[in-house]
Formats: C-alpha cells, structure tokens, sequence
C-alpha cells in the first residue's frame, strides 16, 4: 500500500487503499449511520413553533429525548449491523437498549400528542413523528425478525390513530399521518434490510473465493503427491526387494549379488531422472493458460484487460513456460501493490529475421505518489529475473510517462511500487529465442552428454561394489545437481 500523501488525511488514504470488500463494507456501514442520525436534524425541524412558544424547560426536556432516541438509534445500527451479518453469533443481543429505545419513543409520542391536545402545539408538529418513526427505524430492523418487525410497524401506526384521534385532531389529517408513517416506516426498514443482507453475500462470496483458492492448492498437492506416489512407489518397491536379495546373495558370497545392486542402481537413477521430469512438469507455466487467467482474474477484480498476442504458439515451449511465469507474477502485482483501471498484455514475438520475443505488461495503478520510482524489487521480480537469465532474457520493472494505451486515464501507482509521471507502469520481458538449427544442435549435444553420463553410471557401481568403496557424489546436505538442486525444488 503506498505511503499517504503529505498534508493528506490518513483515514482516506487507508480508505481509498483498502480492499474493495472493506470500501462496501465502510460504504454500508456509514451510509446506515446517517440514516439513524438524520432524524437529530429532522425532528426539531418539523416542531419549531412548538419549541419557540413552549416553556423553556419543555424545550429542553425534547430535546434530551430527541437527542437520546437518537444516540439510541445509532448505537442499534451499530449492534444490529455486527449482529445480522453475523447472524447473532457472538453478538450479545441489546435487550436493554432496544427497551430504552421504545421507553424514549413512547415519552417523545406522549408528549407531543399531550402538547396538540392542550393547544400549546399546533396540528402540524405530529410530522415530526413520522421522522421521528421513519429514521428510528433503522437500527430496530436489523435486530427484530420479520414477524416482530411487523408488530412494531402496526403498533406505531396505531398509536398515531389513537394518539390523533385523543387529541382532537381531524381524522382526514390522522390518516394521513399514519400513512405516511407506516409507508416510510416500512421503505426505510427494507432499505436497511436490503443493504445488509447485500452486506453478508458480499462476505460470503469473498469467504467462498477464499475457499476456492485453498482448495485450487490442496487439490494441486494431492495431483503432485499422487503424481511422485506414481513415479516412485513401484521402483521404491522394486529396489527394497533387490536389495534383500543382493543382501542375502552377498552372505552366501555368490557373484550374483553384483548384478543384483548394479540392476538396484540403475533402477535408482531411472526414478531420480522420472522424479525431475515431474518437477520439472510441476512447474512448468502454460503461457496460452497464464494469459487467459489473468485475463479472467483482472476482470473480476474490475480491471479491464486487453491481450496482444502477436503469436505465442510459435515460440519454443521454454519460452513459452518462461514469459507465463512473468504473466502470473505480473498479474499478482497489479492485484496487490496496484489500483488499475486498464491493464494491457502485449505479446511480440520474433519479426522475420529477429532473435528476441517481448512481454509487455502495462497497468495505469501505479499506487503512492511519494513512493521512489522503481521501487526495490521483491522476490517475485529477482525470481523472475533468474528464470529469464537462465535462457539469457532480461527483465525490466519501471514506471513510465504518458498512461496507458486505450485507459484514457493515468492512474497513481504500479506494480512494482514508484511513481511515474504519467502514472503507468510497465514491466518488460525480452527472452532470445533460439534458431531451429542451434535448438536442434543443442539438443543432439545434450543428447549425447546425457547418454554418456548414463554409460559411465551404469559402470561405476561394479568397481565400487568390488573395492568397497563409496561411490562418487555431493557431500551431505550439499544440493543434487541438475534440476532437482535447490534451483527447481526449494524455490
């Protein structure tokens, strides 16, 4: 999240830089809170010459109880919302101060229709009951079920009857008020009901996505698991059984017993090679995959993407397996340390003749203005940078001028933290792409040196098994070579 401007409040900035989940929530919640404090203003506007031709101490005394129906209310709001999202557990029900808040109501109602029938009050000051009624409501009708939110509804709409009728008043006007009470009574007291339950499928679909993804991952371990189980449970298998019978072969001192570890060490180094094949696949990245992923992921985020792939297919599947990795972690980023509106994938491989591919990812989100430009990289930028190096690639992260192509807009902060002029960012990948003849050359070589390796392997263990010696290899702890050291497994 970047740094707050200078001079800024700091409650915006962590507003404007929160979640979209918590801006709903924040949105939800205060947008309640003004409908609960409204009626503090609503009220006394609609009983000033009341107020101006009471006693001193009468005004005082309505306002007090204004002001404390009030202050009851937004306190409601506040337990209600806790309470409804979720859905009374945890949450100590407010009994006491519902009580209080119908005592207050019934005081306020009692004297106004007190106030209208001995002519100190003129007909009209009963409208403030239908604000006092109508924004009351709110905090109430997150606490009470449907069935006691209805009781409620009808005894208010009763007592303004009764009240009108005892006080003189004509009954045209009575109806009138009571309609108009119940009706906003009833609109308000939905409109709270509505908003929140939006409120809890907002938190359970972002408790769900939360799910998904756990399971995306458990459900990725149990492939790989089941996949090495596959690999080396058989051989596992094979070599236990081999060597109790070289061992047993070696007590009764028969030859045999060399042919028997020879076939266990070949057996061996076939499941070391099967077990990198499957770490190597494990990692390996689909770029046609990464592409549509983060397409998808990025617009469900609400960040427009446009793909420009300019013909990945005809890359080698090393390229390939290498730009999806700078897809995913670029894709990360813009979610993370950006508030993009526009996020452009731009794919150009080899021109006739040319020798580099370019990956382009542009984002118009660059987030904190004080930040330096091309903040310090993270792990996942120097993981990338490691991966392109081994196929002679470069990468770069840096913000640049002038905004993103087709956002109309330059947004504040980038992937990769800093602050350009225009507000975009961009992050580059450029990956050599080998001609058909040295790919084929090279493989022919690597070809060979892995047949000769195998050779000499498969020679080794009959002089170590004649000598008594310890075969050749890393020391302990050291790393295995090749694709299954520290470079592929512990990344």
């Amino acid at each position: 999240m970047g740094t707050a401007a200078p001079g800024g409040g700091g409650w915006v900035d962590r507003l404007i830089g929160s979640s979209q989940r918590a801006r709903v929530h924040h949105y939800t919640r205060y947008t309640l809170y003004t409908f609960a404090g409204v009626e503090l203003v609503a009220v006394p506007l609609n009983m000033p010459q009341w107020i101006a031709n009471s006693h001193p101490l009468s005004a005082v005394g309505t306002g007090v109880l204004v002001l404390l129906h009030g202050l009851c209310n937004i306190q409601l709001t506040r337990v209600g919302l806790r309470w409804y999202l979720a859905e009374g557990r945890g949450v100590v029900w407010p009994g006491r101060l519902l009580a209080a808040h119908a005592v207050v109501t019934a005081l306020i109602v009692a004297l106004v229709f007190v106030s209208v029938a001995a002519g100190q009050a003129p007909e009209t000051t009963v409208g403030a009951l239908v604000s006092l009624w109508a924004f009351g409501i709110s905090g109430p009708s997150l606490l009470l079920s449907q069935r006691q939110l209805w009781a409620g509804l009808g005894a208010l709409v009763g007592a303004m009857v009764v009240g009108g009728t005892a006080a003189g008043m004509a009954a045209q006007l009575t109806l009138v008020l009571a309609v108009l009470s119940g009706g906003l009574s009833v609109l308000m007291a939905f409109t709270c009901r509505v908003t929140t339950w939006t409120l809890r499928v907002v938190n359970k679909l972002d408790a769900a996505r939360e799910t998904e993804a756990r399971l995306a991952v458990a459900e990725e371990r149990l492939r790989f698991g089941r996949d090495m189980h596959d690999v080396l449970g058989r051989n596992l298998s094979v070599i236990a059984l081999k060597s109790e019978l070289a061992a047993q072969l070696a007590r009764r001192g028969s030859p045999a017993a060399v042919e028997q570890m020879t076939e266990v060490q070949r057996i061996a180094r076939e499941s070391q090679q099967e077990m990198r094949e499957v770490v190597r696949g494990y990692r390996e990245a689909d770029l046609q995959a990464e592409l549509a992923g983060a397409r998808g992921v990025l617009e469900a985020a609400g960040i427009r993407c446009r793909i420009e792939d300019g013909g990945s297919t005809e890359l080698p599947v090393a390229v390939q397996s290498a730009l999806g990795w700078v897809v995913r972690e670029g894709t990360t980023n813009v979610l993370r340390h950006a508030e993009a509106a526009v996020c452009v994938i731009r794919l150009r491989p080899p021109a006739r003749g040319g020798i580099v591919a370019v990956l382009e990812m542009e984002n118009d989100g660059v987030r904190g203005a004080g930040a330096a430009p091309g903040g310090s990289d993270g792990t996942g930028l120097r993981g990338l940078r490691g991966r392109l190096g081994a196929l002679g690639g470069t990468l770069t992260a840096e913000p640049y001028g002038g905004g993103v192509a087709g956002s109309g807009a330059a947004g504040a902060a980038g992937a990769g933290g800093g602050a350009g002029k225009g507000g975009s960012f961009r992050l580059t990948a450029t990956v050599p792409v080998p001609s058909p003849a040295g790919a084929a050359a090279r493989s022919r070589t690597g070809a060979a040196t892995e047949a000769a390796t195998d050779a000499a392997g498969r020679e080794e263990p009959v002089t170590a098994l004649h000598t008594g010696e310890r075969e050749a290899g890393p020391p302990d702890g050291a790393p295995l070579p090749g694709p299954v050291g520290d470079r592929e497994v512990g990344e």
